[in-house]
């Protein structure tokens, strides 16, 4: 049987203990990631003005940006006084209660709705604790819905781990492929110095500028939500790929369009942001008409003899990026890469087949990623829904053999 309580009356009331600076790990509102719900530890001990929160109790952030922001915690730390910490009585699990607010859209729309104050908009503690919820009062029904829901989560995080090693596996790739060529090329050749580093002494060193048919800056023109052609900004480069996320739409004379179109094949480069964030490129390989920001650079390369794809995954290589952002000019809040300092970078140029080996391997890697990505995101999808039909109590958890 489920009953109806609020959190006040399922929670215990902490005393809110000021901990002892740098005795035990400390974390802030930025520290949960929103998305997994999982903390990031640092080695930042306790703060001043930080309070202890008990093992197995539940971290609520009530401020934005990450209001809403909850996590587990399975040992005693010192959090921010931003936090609300639930502490479960006994009888209640704390890991069910955690799951049951931290993936509730119910939950986070009651947040939203009782938030105050304008510069820094918070929910007081006090209205946390008013929340209702449904709550089976079954220990023994508590705990087998958890091991149902920590047995998908276990799944989940085998995926992200996999995906993590690949990851690694595709860093060791680049170095190696980068330095010694292609697998097939490499029996009885030597290395040479260069200004880039150590090359196979068959291939060349040459500026981008010699090898690019143009490399342009695109159009200063406000994106909308609505308009004739997508345009693409910084938040649509990710990880070498275009993304479709959060797109906006511009609406241009047919000259405009033709002048700042993006063909298959074409290079984006992010010449103007963070130092972080500068340099970031991706391979647009998409369908459609597409148009892209002004604080991109489009590149196009002389095809038979620089393959994009190789150019993209040298630029993406850890290495590069660092060789990159060293072009940047320093602002006040921003770092720049102007297209003519771009077009005097030197890049190591192999003969044409070997290119295409090196982006070959790197391409089989990139699919094994995005494979074990799609069977994480099924997981998740598979979490969620077998988390709301429990809550909404659609089905029979006895029935479910774990």
């Amino acid at each position: 049987m489920w009953v109806k309580k609020k959190l006040r009356e399922i929670c215990e009331n902490i005393k809110k203990e000021r901990a002892r600076t740098g005795e035990i790990p400390y974390i802030e509102i930025g520290n949960i990631d929103v998305n997994s719900k999982k903390i990031i530890f640092t080695e930042k001990g306790a703060v001043a003005g930080s309070i202890y929160a008990p093992a197995n109790s539940i971290l609520i952030s009530r401020v934005r940006p990450t209001r809403g922001a909850i996590a587990f915690i399975d040992k005693k730390i010192a959090v921010s006084s931003a936090f609300t910490i639930l502490k479960p009585k006994p009888e209640y699990s704390s890991k069910l209660l955690f799951y049951f607010l931290a993936w509730n859209e119910k939950f986070f729309e009651y947040l939203e709705k009782r938030q105050k104050g304008t510069n820094y908009p918070s929910v007081r503690e006090k209205d946390i604790l008013e929340f209702e919820i449904s709550f089976p009062n079954s220990r023994e029904e508590q705990q087998k819905i958890v091991k149902i829901l920590d047995t998908i989560q276990e799944a989940i995080d085998i995926q992200e781990k996999i995906i993590e090693k690949t990851k690694e596996l595709k860093k060791s790739l680049m170095a190696e492929l980068f330095k010694y060529g292609g697998p097939s090329f490499r029996k009885g050749r030597k290395l040479k110095k260069t200004e880039i580093g150590e090359i196979p002494e068959d291939w060349e060193v040459v500026r981008l500028g010699e090898v690019a048919r143009e490399i342009i800056y695109g159009i200063s023109k406000k994106g909308e939500k609505e308009g004739k052609y997508p345009i693409l900004r910084m938040n649509n480069l990710e990880d070498g790929k275009i993304n479709c996320k959060d797109l906006q739409f511009v609406s241009l004379e047919s000259s405009e369009f033709e002048k700042f179109k993006l063909e298959k094949g074409d290079i984006l480069f992010n010449r103007t942001n963070s130092l972080d964030l500068v340099g970031k490129t991706a391979l647009f390989t998409l369908d459609g008409d597409f148009v892209f920001a002004s604080y991109l650079l489009r590149i196009r390369t002389i095809k038979d003899q620089l393959l994009p794809e190789y150019l993209n995954y040298y630029f993406n290589f850890e290495k590069t990026q660092q060789d990159l952002k060293s072009l940047a000019s320093r602002g006040a809040s921003q770092v720049n890469i102007s297209a003519s300092k771009l077009s005097s970078f030197p890049i190591p140029l192999p003969p044409l087949s070997e290119q295409q080996e090196i982006a070959e391997i790197l391409q089989t890697i990139d699919q094994k990623i995005e494979i074990e990505k799609r069977k994480k995101e099924l997981y998740e999808e598979l979490f969620k829904t077998m988390l709301n039909k429990i809550m909404n109590q659609e089905i029979d958890v006895e029935k479910i053999e774990v």
